[in-house]
């Protein structure tokens, strides 16, 4: 239990491929990844992870079919509303980052009820990634900080990377020290830009619905191995 991760993000890729070598819907796979998430959270509590960073629904995702994507936008629901008293149970607190605004209101619903009766906990964070993407979140910052320069709330001086940070979603989270993609993708695919600059990585090409512990045990024993010199020797 030495040297593990304190935040690890997961892009959770290959519901659509899983159930499509099944000859499902891509629906099926989707709704196979919840119970994966539910799984992997409950093993991150094992491994005293603090921060689960999970990318559920990108910034991108509003290109795919409109049944898929309605589809998507009822997972947090069903999956709040089935799991939420053992999350409790659990001392797992619920967070978001991400465009809130653009979510449908059964979405923005479910999800607030959920970070509401779990704010106390202190437990595993479950950070949600909805509706998210980095370049907008990058974009958001920067006009925020534009308008308090205005404001003279802030000047050009102040401007730094501590700074900056405060201004993303992520401004009262660590940076991730490990992120996990599954389904064998070797990308970022527009997840966390800044906050991964000195993250370790680590791909495996099993898809997101057959993601178990065992791997995570198999991703946290080899972040363990690395040595993070952040620039440095």
């Amino acid at each position: 239990m030495d040297n593990l991760p304190k935040h690890v993000a997961i892009i959770m890729d290959g519901n659509g491929r899983w159930a499509n070598k099944r000859g499902l819907p891509r629906i099926a796979g989707h709704k196979e990844g919840m119970s994966t998430v539910k799984k992997i959270v409950t093993a991150s509590i094992k491994y005293e992870i603090e921060v689960l960073t999970l990318y559920a629904f990108s910034t991108e995702n509003w290109k795919r079919p409109k049944n898929e994507v309605e589809y998507l936008m009822k997972l947090p629901v069903e999956f709040l509303n089935t799991y939420l008293p053992e999350l409790i149970e659990k001392n797992v607190k619920v967070q978001t980052i991400g465009d809130f605004k653009g979510l449908p209101y059964h979405t923005k619903d479910a999800v607030q009820h959920a970070k509401e009766e779990t704010k106390n906990n202190n437990g595993l964070l479950l950070n949600f990634a909805l509706n998210y993407g980095s370049r907008y979140e990058m974009i958001s910052a920067v006009k925020q900080i534009v308008s308090d320069i205005h404001e003279n709330k802030i000047s050009n001086d102040d401007i730094n990377e501590s700074m900056f940070s405060n201004y993303l979603f992520t401004h009262n989270l660590k940076d991730p020290d490990l992120l996990i993609r599954t389904s064998g993708e070797q990308r970022l695919s527009n997840f966390l830009l800044w906050q991964s600059a000195y993250t370790e990585f680590w791909f495996t090409d099993v898809l997101w619905p057959d993601f178990s512990e065992e791997l995570l045990k198999k991703a946290l024993a080899d972040y363990q191995t690395r040595k993070r010199r952040y620039g440095g020797i």
